[in-house]
C-alpha cells in the first residue's frame, strides 16, 4: 500500500475537518456549488460528478474482461462470492439499517433522519468493492487472477442490478421515494460511462503500446489523478454536509455502528461458505473482502444523485469511507491469522509465492 492507502482515515478525516470549515466559513461559495446540477431539480451535482468520475475511470482501466474466459475454472468461490454480494449483503444492510435506525437509535435521531441514513446504508451496501480489494487481496496473500475476475463479474452484475435493488430495498425500508430514471441516470454515468470508457482505452493501448507499458507506464500516471479527486470530492461532500455534522457528530457514531456490524457479518459468512466447501484459501480471501467492501465512489454518487449533497443519505456512505479502511484491514489480518484452516501444515505460501 503507497501512504495514501495505508493512511485513507487519516486523509479521510482532514478533508472532513477541511469541508466542515468551508462550509462553516464561506457558506456563500458552498451554496453556489450545491446550486451547479445537471438540469434543474436532478441532484447530479456537475463538480462532484467530474471528480467522482476521474476516481472511477482510472478503476475501470484496470479491469480485464479477458479475464472471464477462466470464470468456470473455480466456480465453487466465484458462487459463493455472488451470493453474498447480491442475495445476503444489500438485504442484511436494510435490516440493519431499518433495526438500528427505525428502532434502536430513533430517539436521537428523529423519524426523518433515519428514513434517510437507512436509504444510505442500503445504497452503500448494494455495491461491491471495485477497486481496493485489489489491495485487500494482495495483503492477504488472495490469487490476483481470481480477484479479478470476481471484479470484472460483479461490475457487470451491477449494470443490471444496482438500480433494481436499490429502488426495492430503500422504498421498503426506509419508505423514501425513489426516482428511478435519477438512479438509472447515476448508473449510466458513473458506472456504464467510465466502464465502456475504460475498457475501450484499455483494448486500443494495449493493442498499440502493449500491455508493459499500459500497466508499468499509463496506469500510473493517474494515481495522483485518483487520489486528489477523491480528496477534494470529500472536500465538497463535507462542505455541504457542514451544517448537518457540526450539529449531529453523535450521528456519526451511530451510522458506523450498523456499518461495521455488517462489514464482519458478511466477510465471516463469505469466509466460512468458503471453508466449508472447501475452497483454496487463494480464492476464499478475496471472496471474503469483496463480500465485504463497498464501492463508496458509487454509494456517494447515488446517494448525492437521489437525495442531494447534504442530506442524511449522502453522510451515511461518507461514513463508509471513514470506516472502510481500518475495518477492511482487520479483515486482511483475520484471514491471514486463519490461514491455516484452508492449507495443510507445511504447504507453500499463497498463489503469489514469498513476500519480499
Amino acid at each position: 500500500m503507497n501512504v495514501f492507502e495505508r493512511y485513507l482515515s487519516l486523509w479521510v478525516a482532514a478533508c472532513m475537518l477541511l469541508g466542515v470549515a468551508l462550509g462553516k466559513l464561506a457558506p456563500a461559495l458552498v451554496g453556489a456549488m450545491r446550486e451547479m446540477e445537471f438540469g434543474t431539480g436532478s441532484h447530479i451535482n456537475i463538480p462532484i460528478a467530474v471528480l467522482i468520475w476521474l476516481m472511477i475511470y482510472p478503476m475501470m482501466l484496470r479491469i480485464d474482461f479477458a479475464s472471464l474466459r477462466g470464470v468456470g475454472k473455480r466456480p465453487g468461490g466465484l458462487g459463493v462470492t455472488l451470493f453474498v454480494n447480491w442475495l445476503v449483503k444489500p438485504f442484511s444492510m436494510a435490516f440493519l439499517g431499518w433495526l438500528f435506525f427505525r428502532h434502536l437509535f430513533t430517539p436521537w435521531i428523529g423519524p426523518e433522519l433515519a428514513s434517510e441514513y437507512i436509504a444510505g446504508v442500503i445504497i452503500l451496501a448494494a455495491a461491491p468493492c471495485t477497486a481496493m480489494v485489489f489491495v485487500w487481496s494482495y495483503l492477504s496473500d488472495g490469487d490476483p487472477a481470481y480477484t479479478l475476475v470476481q471484479v470484472a463479474v460483479n461490475d457487470l452484475i451491477m449494470l443490471v442490478a444496482f438500480a433494481p435493488i436499490v429502488k426495492l430495498l430503500v422504498t421498503g425500508a426506509s419508505g423514501l421515494e425513489v426516482p428511478f430514471a435519477v438512479l438509472l441516470y447515476s448508473v449510466l454515468i458513473f458506472v456504464v460511462i467510465p466502464l465502456a470508457a475504460g475498457s475501450i482505452s484499455r483494448t486500443v493501448l494495449i493493442r498499440r503500446k502493449g500491455a508493459t507499458w499500459f500497466e508499468e507506464r499509463f496506469l500510473p500516471t493517474f494515481q495522483p489523478v485518483t487520489i486528489v479527486a477523491l480528496l477534494l470530492t470529500l472536500v465538497a461532500i463535507f462542505a455541504f454536509q457542514a451544517e448537518n455534522i457540526t450539529t449531529r457528530a453523535l450521528h456519526v457514531v451511530l451510522i458506523a455502528i450498523p456499518i461495521l456490524i455488517q462489514v464482519y457479518f458478511n466477510s465471516s459468512l463469505a469466509y466460512g461458505l468458503m471453508k466449508l466447501f472447501r475452497i483454496p484459501y487463494p480464492v476464499a480471501a478475496p471472496g471474503a473482502l469483496i463480500g465485504a467492501s463497498n464501492f463508496f465512489e458509487l454509494a456517494v454518487a447515488t446517494a448525492i444523485a437521489l437525495y442531494g449533497p447534504g442530506s442524511g443519505a449522502a453522510l451515511a456512505t461518507v461514513v463508509g469511507v471513514l470506516v472502510e479502511v481500518p475495518v477492511m484491514l482487520s479483515v486482511c489480518h483475520v484471514c491471514v491469522a486463519t490461514r491455516g484452516w484452508f492449507e495443510p501444515p507445511g504447504a507453500a505460501r499463497g498463489a503469489l509465492g514469498p513476500r519480499e
